[in-house]
């Protein structure tokens, strides 16, 4: 059996990828793959921590369904905007995107 130690330092890397690629990033769809990256770490924790604690009920299976839903609806309104964005600016450059500027 894998420790849950493990589980967790594989889930710190994951998220301090993800945020490496939130804040270093000017793409806004590579932001969005940092997001998700994040949301991946949340996932693996949510669930080292269901199978160490209590495997015999549902509850961390359930959370991550959950996550996952967030997560689908999370691309599907970021990538809207970025379309959205692209058609009206021609970038995805986040620096370039200046919407609520004067």
């Amino acid at each position: 059996m894998i420790p849950l130690q493990w589980y967790l330092i594989l889930s710190a890397a994951l998220f301090c990828v993800g945020i490496y690629g939130v804040l270093v990033r000017r793409n806004a769809i590579a932001i969005l793959m940092g997001v998700e990256l994040m949301l991946n770490a949340v996932n693996i924790n949510l669930l080292a921590f269901w199978r160490y604690t209590d495997p015999a009920t549902v509850t961390g299976q359930a959370f991550a369904i959950f996550v996952y839903a967030v997560a689908a609806a999370e691309v599907a309104v970021g990538l809207a905007l970025i379309v959205s964005i692209y058609r009206s600016r021609g970038t995805v450059d986040m620096e370039q995107i200046n919407l609520l500027k004067w």
